[in-house]
């Protein structure tokens, strides 16, 4: 457990602890798509942990899927990061915001624009989603076309760029949970016939090119990526040659010298044993459900230098001193996880309350 307490060199920076703060949709964004002053106090407030990594944020009006999230494509929405950026640096945090197309698990009811969803290929995921109108059936996408998905790049790297403007420390893209860059990598979403589909090596391609860009707008030393493998949700399928394409991806991302790799893990050990092989820089461990007894227990043996932590951060504040004390833990309320204000958000007690 000590071990999670030391420091550890990500990107450009050392981080005071291997805890992170793991990505969570909360769902209290204006109608606009702006983070406003209880986000500021929201993620100021779990600046203990090493790294803060943002709830996903749209980079372009086609990467919206679900109701309030926030974007970070215009000026309003990059003001709006410069409050929540600004509170964490002034409680001594480190804060990455996750860049998160959703692709294909959009409803138009709930874009700016209210149009069809974008996907590698027209193939709806078969679930619902929430929109103002309640539970609605996600629609088919529309396929991005080879121009529309260079334009999706320039999307992400341009949004790269407003979040160092926004004052973050870096960007994590994200690359799993069945959004766009997962689609990209599965065959039951992309049945492309272009450069983006088909071979492992075209499937991967999307998500290289991304990290690319963003690498070069903003530096490797401040680019990360989240992968999920073997994620399954929201129809997705990575078939027989998804353990060989992580390989492949995780291989050709560790030649960008990225800042860390945010892997969740789903089981399959051999994989994560021959990712952390392959994987030269930090590596970043979520395990879904991980017990409370088992914290510590990938950074002490070897095999991740962070663990990030979602629902025990997002009800204690003050998780790292807890960790320390050995104290009990508040419970996470799952009835305001998505919406609403500042109740199930910013009053959950800390230790000196």
């Amino acid at each position: 457990m000590n071990q999670l307490f030391s420091s550890v060199r990500v990107g450009r920076y050392m981080l005071p602890n291997r805890l992170a703060m793991a990505p969570m949709t909360r769902s209290r964004a204006d109608a606009a798509g702006v983070p406003g002053d209880l986000a500021a106090r929201y993620y100021a407030q779990r600046a203990g942990v090493g790294l803060i990594v943002t709830e996903g944020t749209q980079p372009s009006d086609d990467g919206q899927g679900y109701l309030t999230t926030p974007g970070i494509y215009s000026d309003a929405r990059t003001d709006g990061w410069k409050k929540v950026t600004s509170a964490v640096h002034d409680a001594g945090g480190h804060i990455f915001i996750q860049l998160m197309h959703a692709g294909r698990m959009s409803h138009p009811d709930n874009t700016p624009h209210h149009r069809q969803g974008v996907a590698p290929s027209a193939i709806a995921p078969g679930a619902p989603m929430f929109t103002a109108k309640g539970m609605q059936d996600i629609p088919a996408p529309r396929a991005l076309t080879t121009v529309e998905v260079r334009q999706t790049v320039q999307d992400f790297r341009t949004s790269a760029g407003r979040a160092i403007e926004a004052g973050a420390d870096g960007v994590e893209i994200h690359g799993a949970n069945a959004y766009l860059l997962h689609q990209f990598l599965a065959p039951s979403a992309n049945t492309r016939t272009d450069q983006y589909g088909g071979l492992v090596e075209n499937r991967a391609r999307f998500a290289i090119e991304v990290a690319t860009a963003i690498t070069e707008e903003i530096g490797a030393d401040r680019t990360a990526i989240r992968l999920s493998p073997g994620t399954t949700m929201w129809g997705i399928d990575e078939g027989a040659e998804g353990p060989d394409l992580y390989r492949y991806l995780v291989a050709e991302l560790d030649k960008l010298g990225l800042a860390y790799l945010h892997i969740m893990h789903q089981g399959n050990d051999p994989l994560l044993s021959d990712i952390r092989k392959l994987w030269k820089q930090p590596l970043v461990l979520n395990r879904p459900g991980r017990p409370r007894d088992r914290i510590g227990s990938d950074v002490a043996s070897g095999l991740a230098d962070l663990e990030a932590y979602g629902q025990m951060v997002l009800a204690n504040p003050d998780f790292v001193a807890r960790l320390k004390a050995n104290a009990p833990m508040n419970d996470a309320d799952r009835n305001t996880f998505f919406g609403g204000a500042a109740q199930g958000y910013v009053d959950y007690p800390a230790l000196s309350a």
